[in-house]
Order: C-alpha cells, then structure tokens, then sequence
C-alpha cells in the first residue's frame, strides 16, 4: 500500500516537521498487521514528496482472522495490496501527532494552507468513479482517477475496481489527511478492526467542522459502519444535534425529511433499530459499576486493568469516595489517566487519587486495603492458563469485601451482524465466555474464597442471548467486618 504526499510550498522540506519525521532518514513503525515505512523519494526546497508504504505481513492476517467466506479466502485476497482500513489506521499510528493538531518545531505551520498533492495508489472502489467523485470534490479538492486493468495481457477481462486516485488541493496538511483516514475506510467492505461504539466517536470527532455538512454523510456513515444501521443513525443523529435550525419553516422542513427516512427504514430495518439508539455499552458498563459501588458504600477503590481511566473520572465526581486507585500494565494508558485526572490538582472533598503500574497476576502489597475491586473487561485479556495467578491476587492476597468483574457476553456476539462467529470482539481478546462458562468460572471462586456471587446483565437484553456484556459482583462473606450489602434492587450482593 502507497500513498505520497507532496507540496510546493517553499522551502518544502519543512513539510517534515510537520509530519515528525525527517526527509533524510528511513523512519519504520512496526504495526500489528505489518510495518509502515515513511521516507522522501524527493526532497528540495522547490518540492518535497513524503511516502507512506505500508508492507503488510499476510501469514501475520491469516493467523488473526479466524473467518472466511470461502476456503482459500485467506491467500486469495487484495488485503496486503490495496488502500484499506489498513493504511488509515497506518496514518493514525504514523501521523497521529500531526492529527492531534500538534507540531513541535513549527505550531505555525499546521493550520496554514499549503500547495498539496496526494496520490493514492490501489484505491479499491466497487461503485466507481462516481462514489470517488462525491466525496472528494465536495471537499474542494481537484480529483483525477485511473482505473486499472484487470490484466493488461487479458482486455476481454474489463477494469478491475482499483484507482490510482490523485488530489490536489490548497490546505493545511492535517485537513488533508484527516479526509483520508476517515473516507478510505467508507471504501472498504472488509474493514479490519471491530464495529463498535468507539468507531462512532472517531467519526464525530475526526469529522468535526466538514462531516455534517458534506452532501454525501448519510453514504459515509452508512459505509464507515459497514451498513450497521443502529451504529450508522447514531452518528447521523449526533450530527444532527449539532445543526441549528434558523427558523421553523426550516425546522418542518427537515421534520418532514426525517419523517421520510423513517417510513422508508421501516420498510427494511427490524423494529428493534428503529428506536432512539441507547447510551453506549461502554458508558452503560461503567454506570453499572458504579451503582453496584454506590449501592454498597465503598469509599475506597482500586480499579485493575484501569486503562485511560474512565471509571476513575465517574468516581472522582462523586461525593462518596475518599480514595480511588488505578492499577495497568501500560505505562502509556497511565499517562493519558494522570493528565485526564489531574491527581496533583484535586480540590477539598475529591476524593485521592493513585495511579501506579503492576501486572495483575503477581501478588502487589499496594492492591490490599480497599473496599471495593472492579476488573471492568480485563479478564479476557489474561491467558487462561493464567487466570488462576490474578484469581490468588485478587480473591486470597487482596482479599477486599467487594469484587466487581465485567466480561463480554460470547453468547451476544451472534447479535452482531457482521461479526463471525469464531472471531473475537477484539484481536487481544485471549477468550469470550458464554453465560454459561462465566457462571462456572465464578462459582468455585466464591464458594473457595468466602464471597457469595450475582450475576447482572449489562446493555440492551437479548430475550435470548442476553445482555452484550456481563457482572460478576462477589461480596465477602467470612470477615468479621463486613457486613452484606443490600441494592436498590433488593437483591443482597
């Protein structure tokens, strides 16, 4: 995969700075799916070329996709060859600073409009040139494609679907690649990475300021969700919500138009999409954390596997708490916590806030003393055969009167439309349990440890495959000082 990326502007070379990478050297990433490789095939003042290669491993894809549509699908593919999902979220990894809107040596020079050519080479498209045309030249960009042949030594074969598309444009660099890493992606029907809540949010946030004015966002949404309706009237919606209506013939106006879609998604849609879509699982994870938290008047707790930090930011609003702690492995998601937190700045009546690094399945003096432990979808990223180390850490050495454990439901994953059903949510995932094997799993730890064990689903109930995640809430029951909390529900816990 190959896209370059070239200006005009003088001196040009300065567009390194701006990529964070220098012209004069090799620079390589290593990434899950192959290596990504930034280099300068020219480099004057007058002009200046930065390439983008992206060399996927394919034995590397064969091993992680545990799906195909037909037998020899795994080495009869254009995945190692073709822009896709891949190179987009190469630039991400690559050219993320530059994403974020910084730049180190020259600030001046991210918002300024430069003299910009991209080439992208492979460029899959199904539905032709038109689809290309609406979505790049709405956004000011002079476009120019060339489709390629089939086989040159067979002309009876036709065009096959790949362009070498070529755009041209006068615009800060970081616009230009953030139409690319979000529009690449609503061209491939084989995305790489999981459908999710989270893939909404980058929508809206990389498509902030251009997307809810693009006469074709229906289309990239639709496609940037693979067709997942429920996903894709989401995004619509919160776009929506950002459009101020002038006047009330405007408003009826676009009333009469939302009125339109509906009757015509009815006429194709099950009646479950059709509702206003619910909060995000993952928000409705950790609010179900938190009221099981609340329910039993925990005032210190220690989140393992805390990551970024989002259930610690719910805790920190909350009166209730004296002291929470955040336990990772990743010294990276640590830091993005403490900047999000912010513990050196706490106010009077916040509670304390720890953030430290430790691996889950060794045994920590520092996890010891709270009242409460959450493992919020952390136990499927541990190794089976390791579960038993984190299940002494937790249950025998830290031993606290509350443990609270999420984990996927394996038996919602067929809910998932283009989800296959020997493929995990997520390419770290080491398992998926059913209710089933979750409830074996908890059991014996309970009974063996001296905790009594509930089970809650967590998001929209399935009638029968049940919630898309799962709890385990576990409460001591053999210490002296600490009492069986009852819920709201008035179910003991």
């Amino acid at each position: 995969m190959l896209l370059t990326l070239t200006t005009t502007y003088v001196p040009a070379t300065d567009i390194g700075f701006l990529l964070h990478k220098n012209p004069g050297a090799l620079h390589s990433k290593t990434l899950p799916f192959g290596v990504a490789h930034v280099f300068y095939p020219e480099a004057t003042e007058e002009k200046c070329t930065a390439a983008l290669l992206l060399d996927i491993d394919p034995v590397g894809l064969v091993r992680k996709d545990k799906g195909a549509a037909f037998p020899l699908e795994h080495y009869v593919n254009d995945r190692p060859y073709v822009a896709s999902s891949f190179l987009s979220v190469a630039i991400n990894r690559v050219f993320g600073t530059l994403l974020s809107g910084k730049s180190k040596q020259r600030q001046d020079l991210v918002d300024k409009a430069l003299p910009l050519e991209a080439v992208i080479y492979a460029l899959p498209c199904q539905a032709g040139e038109a689809l290309l045309q609406d979505l790049f030249v709405p956004l000011g960009y002079d476009i120019t494609l060339c489709r390629s042949a089939l086989d040159a030594a067979f002309p009876e074969w036709g065009q096959s679907p790949y362009y070498t598309v070529t755009l041209r444009k006068n615009c800060p660099l970081r616009e230009l690649l953030i139409h690319l890493y979000v529009l690449m992606p609503v061209l491939d029907n084989k995305k790489h990475y999981f459908i999710g809540d989270a893939e909404v949010e980058k929508l809206l946030h990389y498509g902030e300021g251009w997307l809810k004015d693009h006469p074709k966002k229906e289309a990239i949404a639709y496609r940037s969700f693979r067709n997942l309706r429920s996903f894709s009237r989401m995004a619509l919606d919160r776009l929506q919500e950002e459009e101020p209506l002038e006047d009330q013939a405007q408003q009826e106006e676009a009333e009469h138009h939302a009125n339109a879609q509906e009757e015509a998604l009815e006429q194709t849609l099950p009646q479950t999409l059709l509702a206003p879509p619910p909060p995000s699982l993952n928000a409705q994870r950790y609010q179900s954390v938190l009221a099981v938290l609340k329910d039993h008047q925990s005032r210190t707790v220690l989140d393992l596997g805390c990551g970024e930090g989002k259930l610690l930011r719910l805790l920190q609003k909350e009166k209730q708490f004296a002291k929470i702690a955040g336990c990772d492995v990743a010294m990276g998601s640590l830091a993005i916590a403490q900047d999000r937190l912010k513990p050196e700045q706490q106010s009077r009546g916040q509670p304390e806030i720890l953030l430290f690094q430790s691996s889950l399945t060794y045994r920590d003096a520092r996890f010891a003393g709270y009242d409460a432990i959450s493992l919020i979808e952390v136990i499927e990223h541990v190794d089976e055969a390791r579960l038993g180390a984190l299940e002494r850490v937790v249950f025998e050495h830290a031993k606290p009167p509350l443990v609270i454990v999420t984990t996927p439901n394996k038996d919602y994953n067929s809910v998932f439309e283009t989800l296959p059903a020997v493929q995990f949510r997520h390419a770290d995932h080491r398992f998926e349990w059913t209710r089933a094997d979750f409830q074996n799993w908890a059991h014996p730890i309970a009974a063996e440890r001296g905790y009594e064990v509930t089970f809650h689903p967590i998001g929209t109930e399935h009638e029968t495959h049940g919630g898309a995640s799962q709890m385990a809430v576990f409460v001591k029951t053999d210490c002296e000082n600490t009492d069986i909390k009852t819920g709201e529900d008035g179910k003991n816990y």
